[in-house]
């Protein structure tokens, strides 16, 4: 296959420049709810405009916008999304918005979504003429069952092989998620990888701080659990709950810290009981509440490439994750993080021997920063860019 663009410090040593680029991203949610996927997209558009593109962004908005967003954002008409009520979704492109577009004058079409919206907006592109590269951020396929849905797995699938096969460019965060989209059809030669940075002034080992810990209520010889992201059935919050339950009840010592929000929280709430719950974090509060826990816990099988999981790397953490095709991509078993099983038993198995043996977890964490210190948020950005200009004029 063509060589896939990915998170090497070192692959492409000379900025790249983006000028000449006119780029219209559409997005399912670009701001008005905190995730992983709309991060990274924020980071690409901001690294646009620094490097000499226009941008403008398309995406549902809300009146109460989780951050303030990159670049132009132009809000599409949307509704909530049944059964899920923090998400909006548009039902297509209105027309107000293709005139918007057309004045716009776009050269390429970053698609983010596979939702009406980008799909809408891709055969907009086709009608300009304009190239389209789409993102791949997580395995939607994957959510129904987790809502006893299982039976619109095969439809999902089928959607988003429809999709990426209509691109001219597909950007999938690592090779797990390039097989993937291959086994979707979707040619070698169309493949790129887009890997993801961190920030290693936020996330970082030095922002570990026993005062932080002791002023939420964490005991100095407490083991600090870490769940960190979105609050949601597919992230496996109950996997995480049965595991920190099994640890109780072997008398393991542990405090759960619970970093973020959604739907799940006052589930999880009752199911864990003693834990401290931060909501959303941002900032060197971030920074010191993910260094000053012992052991991350990642259970999700759904992550397309596990953004949490080089975040609490980056910090020096301990991390067991689910043995995910993302995981894979990071974590060497054994030496700078852990893989299991997604099952209780083998996530309490592996966190009781981290319990005992504190030497190892420190050691482990440390190989984890050394790890994660070569991805680098320019140089990735920059590979999306080259891709780019596989496509339109950049220069």
């Amino acid at each position: 296959m063509s060589n896939p663009i990915g998170g090497s410090s070192t692959a492409h040593p000379e900025p790249a420049s983006a000028r000449g680029l006119r780029v219209a991203l559409f997005s399912g949610n670009y701001n008005y709810l905190r995730e992983g996927a709309n991060q990274a997209l924020n980071k690409l558009v901001e690294h646009l405009l620094e490097r000499g593109a226009k941008v403008r962004v398309y995406s549902p908005t809300t009146s109460a916008p989780a951050f303030e967003p990159a670049g132009d954002l132009i809000s599409v008409p949307s509704i909530v999304m049944p059964f899920r009520t923090e998400f909006r979704v548009a039902l297509g492109l209105p027309s107000s918005i293709r005139q918007d577009v057309r004045r716009f004058d776009p050269n390429l079409v970053h698609l983010s979504t596979p939702d009406w919206l980008g799909t809408a907006a891709q055969r907009f592109a086709r009608k300009l003429g304009v190239p389209v590269v789409a993102s791949m951020h997580t395995r939607f396929e994957s959510y129904f069952e987790y809502y006893g849905l299982g039976l619109l797995r095969s439809w999902a699938w089928r959607r988003q092989q429809g999709f990426y096969l209509g691109c001219d460019r597909v950007l999938v965060p690592n090779r797990g998620a390039l097989d993937h989209v291959e086994a979707m059809g979707v040619t070698a030669d169309k493949l790129r990888i887009w890997s993801r940075g961190v920030d290693h002034n936020l996330f970082s080992p030095t922002r570990r701080d026993l005062g932080w810990r002791r002023a939420h209520g964490f005991a100095d010889e407490d083991l600090v659990l870490l769940y960190f992201g979105r609050i949601v059935r597919e992230k496996g919050t109950a996997v995480f709950a049965e595991t920190v339950n099994l640890l109780r009840a072997r008398g393991v010592r542990l405090r759960p810290l619970v970093i973020g929000n959604g739907p799940d929280r006052y589930t999880l709430e009752r199911q864990l009981g003693d834990a401290d719950f931060t909501g959303h974090l941002v900032g060197e509060a971030l920074g010191a509440a993910v260094a000053s826990a012992d052991i991350l816990l990642n259970p999700s099988m759904t992550e397309a490439f596990g953004n949490v999981n080089l975040e609490a790397m980056a910090a020096g953490v301990c991390v067991v994750s689910a043995d995910a095709p993302s995981a894979a991509e990071l974590i060497e078993n054994g030496v700078n993080g852990f893989r299991c099983p997604p099952d209780p038993e083998a996530f309490a198995d592996t966190i009781a021997m981290l319990a005992r043996d504190p030497q190892r977890r420190s050691a482990v964490g440390a190989n984890a920063a050394k790890t994660a210190s070569t991805y680098q948020w320019p140089q990735i950005l920059d590979s999306v860019i080259r891709v780019y200009s596989e496509l339109a004029p950049v220069g």
